[in-house]
């Protein structure tokens, strides 16, 4: 199966939260309420200069990902 890079999700026991799942390395849910991630993956023997750069560019494309779904339902 092809899955798409980001996925919306929702669960009513959280109305108020905004998810979007990130579906590739490195896999995390964020929640865009807060800001808050979780991650899927054990990123302890990363770089962490290079591993910063990149998470920091695949949270910033999460959150452009939810505004052109949301622009998508208008």
């Amino acid at each position: 199966m092809d899955l798409p890079k980001f996925l919306l999700a929702d669960n009513s026991k959280h109305p108020e939260d905004i998810f979007v799942l990130h579906t590739d390395y490195p896999r995390f849910l964020i929640n865009l309420k807060d800001d808050e991630v979780e991650w899927f993956e054990d990123l302890s023997q990363e770089n962490e200069q290079e591993l910063a750069n990149e998470l920091e560019g695949l949270i910033e494309q999460a959150g452009q990902f939810y505004d052109a779904e949301m622009e998508g339902l208008d």
